[in-house]
């Protein structure tokens, strides 16, 4: 008789204070949280001003954990975001996040994204 193997994939339960810890205090240093099919979750530390940056081929949703945002956008204007706010940023679209307190931001992207921009 033929033996059947199963492989148990254990479940586990994320801890977003745990990964605010682990981000240490370290601004725009984001750190992976999750990964979803071919996208990833991310969980930043935003303090002061970022970059005017832009993601050729993949938008990018920014979620307010704790804190509040700013995103700067050309030829529109500012977004800004409170605890529990989202909104997604389309692929191609330049923009500047900031916040002036340290605020905490779940990035919901694409793996491949380069966090940075192009």
């Amino acid at each position: 008789m033929k033996r059947v193997t199963t492989s148990i994939t254990m479940i586990s339960v994320i801890s977003l204070k745990d990964k605010i810890k682990e981000i240490g205090g370290k601004a725009w240093s984001p750190v992976d949280v999750a990964r979803v099919n071919d996208q990833v979750v991310r969980l930043s530390l935003l303090e002061g001003e970022f970059h005017w940056h832009k993601h050729t081929n993949e938008d990018e949703l920014f979620y307010v954990v704790e804190g509040n945002i700013v995103i700067q956008l050309k030829d529109q204007p500012d977004i800004t975001l409170n605890n529990g706010q989202m909104t997604v940023i389309p692929k191609g679209k330049e923009h500047c996040p900031k916040s002036s307190e340290p605020s905490y931001v779940l990035l919901f992207e694409p793996y491949v994204l380069k966090t940075r921009g192009d």
